[in-house]
């Protein structure tokens, strides 16, 4: 057997046409960009029903976008955040974001614990989101897994290099509705295996 020696994540091919015609200034008009992303995505089938952004906020530029690609790239790290930051790092061609220390990560979600570690190692210094966990697990069944107790404190706590500020339920109310409908249609459920996924 040959093993595999690299792997691919990419956005879906159409992707460029879902950005915006103008740069968005406010938290509102970049979540908004953002949900619509994650509807885009979502109803066109290209993953499920997530988006991130990463914005320079000194200059309000979009630096990436991120959607999630679990189930058409085949890989439980294409969260939508991970896509985000990923092509942050390519497009500022840097590991380490905190050397751009404006740059904020929305996420029509909160993250789950996956991606809070990636958001943690990252040098993103804000993140805002939009629909909770509790709104994940309620109209789209994902297990968002173990987060540590106040997360967002633990964050905005690090070092002042390394500090991360959180802005929750910037739009919450159009996230979940994306996510409602994503669970309302069949959309596939990418978590861990249930019992009866076993059988």
């Amino acid at each position: 057997m040959t093993l595999k020696s690299q792997f691919t994540l990419r956005l879906p091919h159409d992707w460029e046409q879902q950005l915006p015609s103008q740069k968005l200034k406010t938290d509102h008009q970049k979540m908004t960009f953002v949900v619509e992303l994650a509807g885009w995505n979502s109803s066109q089938k290209k993953g499920g029903p997530f988006a991130a952004a990463v914005f320079d906020e000194a200059t309000d530029d979009l630096i990436s976008i991120g959607v999630n690609r679990v189930v058409p790239d085949g890989c439980t790290l294409a969260h939508a955040e991970a896509m985000a930051i990923a092509l942050a790092q390519q497009q500022l061609n840097t590991f380490q974001l905190a050397k751009f220390p404006k740059l904020a990560l929305f996420t029509s979600g909160q993250p789950c614990v996956q991606c809070f570690g990636m958001l943690w190692w990252s040098g993103i210094s804000r993140l805002v989101t939009a629909a909770s966990a509790d709104d994940i697990q309620e109209l789209a069944s994902f297990d968002e897994g173990p987060l540590v107790e106040n997360w967002q404190q633990t964050l905005a706590d690090r070092s002042p290099l390394n500090s991360v500020m959180v802005t929750e339920g910037v739009a919450r109310d159009a996230a979940r509705q994306v996510l409602k409908q994503y669970g309302e249609s069949g959309g596939i459920n990418y978590g861990p295996l249930s019992e009866n996924d076993r059988t």
